[in-house]
This record gives structure tokens, C-alpha cells and sequence, in this order.
């Protein structure tokens, strides 16, 4: 996405700041927008609900977006330079841009209102949103053998990557139980009588360092073990961590001083100084501590879509 967004924002004279942090904090949100192969690998993890939880990251992904829109709107108003505006489009050309955007509006709302209805299930939901997807790509002639040969491939890589994660976090997880170690570390908490306010702090941070230097499944396989019983006697959702846990992840990987997105931004615009790409994101972390602040005061925005479509 850096490489096709980048040269347009520069092309309508975009701050680097802003426009490195937009990509940078954007590409975070595909973790937790529904398909998310992490959500995935945590809910066999855990050995939760694979549909009600990315039912779950729908509104708080949602929120995420609304929110990142929303420091862009105010950063562009307190500093117009940041972003300024580009030629006033005629109201045909809206409507045929619009338009364009049909086809995936409709393979949501076929999907989720499916889901509403009854029709079908929530992984027959899936199924019906490739196959739209799948038609209307033939329909518009841009799916040959070779975009099909490699749409397959990539789903085998991704499926033998998640079962291998799968398989590591299986044989790791009876040596954690056999050393204990959620159990002392849950009678530590308990020692100290900590509440799960104060342990969802502790393990925000911890995550947020934990991302500036791994990558994002390797630290939900070794501290998902460890930290989901201590949770769980503290009366916390399952689900409502996973999400938790996803959104603290990304924060980890625009954290500085070693957040990995940016270094991938800094490939893309190897002119942008780090400083600059830094300065860019931190509204953007912000946005991020807001939209944790919120679900923790207001748990019902990431069980409320789950609960409602698949029941309690």
C-alpha cells in the first residue's frame, strides 16, 4: 500500500510526516479488520470461537479507522500545510468513483446481512464472500489461470504457516503447564491483589516493548500460554482479550525507537528521515491508547456484535 499511496500523496504536496504516518498506522489496521490470520491463529490458540472473533474485531476496527480519520481531519485543520486540499472534483466524478466501490459494498452487505438473516452461518459467510469476490473478478476479466494459480498458492502458504504456528504453539504449551509458570505467576497477582485494570496495564506496556522487536505471532505463541489463565481467573472475556491483545500488538509495531512498520515505511521512503516518520505516527498512537481507553471503559463494543449474531 506504501508504494501505490506514497507518490500520490507527494504528487498533491503531502507532509512527509503525515503521509509516512498514515501508511504506517494504516497498515496496522489489517490485523484487526476482519479476515485477520492472527485472530485466527488466537482463536485455535486459545480454542475459542474463529467466527465470533473476528465478529469482535468488526466495530472495534471500525472505531480504529474512525479514529485514525479523525486525527487526520484535526491534524489537517490545525495545519493545513500537512495535507492540503486537492482540486474540487464535479459531482459525476464522485458518483463514478462511488460506484466503482459497489461490488465490494455489496459482497459486505451480502455477507453480514446473511449472517443477520440466517441464512447461513458465519464460515458459510466466508465462503459466500469468495465466491462473489471470485465472480465478480471473472466478470470484470481480471481473474486469469495465473492471478488464480497464485491466489491458491497463497492461501496454501498461509494455511501451512498458521498450522505450523499451530503445531510450535501445541508442543510449547504442556512444558509451560508443566513448569508452572502461569500458575506462580497468577498466585503473584493474586499476592499482590492487583485488579485486572492494573494487570491489562502491566500487559500493555509489556506488549507495546515486546512489538518494537518481534513480530506479531511470535509473541502471541510464547505469551499467550502464560498470560490467558492469569486473565481468565480475573473474570476478563476470551474474546475481549484477543481483541485487546491485537490492537496493543499494533501499537508495538509503530512504537519507537524500533517499531517495525516504520522500517518498512522507511524502505519505501528512504528520503524521509526517521525522525520525521516517527513524528508522523505519534498522533496516530494516540488515536490507538484512545481506542484501548474506550473498549476497557466500554467492553460492549467488541462483544456486541459476536453476542448479538451468535448468541452468549
Amino acid at each position: 500500500m506504501g508504494r501505490v499511496c506514497l507518490p500520490e500523496m507527494r504528487r498533491y504536496n503531502y507532509d512527509a510526516r503525515l503521509a509516512t504516518g498514515v501508511i504506517a498506522a494504516g497498515g496496522t489496521l489489517g490485523i484487526l479488520i476482519p479476515p485477520s490470520t492472527v485472530m485466527v491463529v488466537y482463536a485455535l490458540i486459545t480454542e475459542q470461537s474463529i467466527g465470533r472473533l473476528l465478529l469482535a474485531g468488526f466495530l472495534p476496527g471500525l472505531l480504529l479507522t474512525a479514529l485514525f480519520v479523525l486525527t487526520v481531519t484535526l491534524l489537517c485543520a490545525l495545519r493545513p500545510n500537512l495535507g492540503p486540499p486537492g482540486p474540487a472534483l464535479p459531482l459525476r466524478e464522485r458518483l463514478r468513483a462511488t460506484w466503482g466501490a459497489g461490488p465490494f459494498i455489496l459482497v459486505v452487505a451480502a455477507t453480514i446481512g446473511g449472517i443477520y438473516a440466517g441464512v447461513f452461518t458465519v464460515n458459510e459467510a466466508a465462503a459466500v464472500g469468495a465466491l462473489l469476490t471470485m465472480a465478480h473478478a471473472l466478470w470484470k476479466r481480471t481473474l486469469g489461470f495465473a492471478e488464480l494459480t497464485d491466489a491458491l498458492l497463497q492461501t496454501v502458504r498461509t494455511t501451512a504457516m498458521v498450522f505450523l504456528i499451530l503445531i510450535g504453539a501445541h508442543i510449547f504449551s504442556p512444558f509451560l503447564a508443566m513448569s508452572r509458570i502461569p500458575t506462580n505467576l497468577a498466585g503473584v497477582l493474586e499476592a499482590y491483589q492487583l485488579s485486572a485494570l492494573a494487570v491489562l496495564g502491566i500487559l500493555l506496556v509489556a506488549y507495546i516493548i515486546m512489538g518494537m522487536f518481534l513480530e506479531g505471532f511470535a509473541i502471541m505463541v510464547l505469551t499467550v500460554p502464560i498470560v490467558l489463565p492469569v486473565v481468565s481467573t480475573l473474570g476478563i472475556d476470551p474474546i475481549w482479550f484477543g481483541i485487546f491483545m491485537v490492537i496493543v500488538l499494533e501499537m508495538g509495531l509503530i512504537s519507537p525507537p524500533v517499531g517495525i512498520n516504520v522500517f518498512v515505511v522507511k524502505g519505501i521512503a528512504q528520503d524521509v528521515p526517521m525522525g520525521r516518520i516517527f513524528a508522523g505516527i505519534m498522533p496516530f498512537w494516540f488515536a490507538m491508547v484512545l481506542c484501548v481507553a474506550l473498549l476497557t471503559a466500554f467492553p460492549e463494543i467488541v462483544m456486541i456484535v459476536p453476542e448479538t449474531m451468535m448468541g452468549k
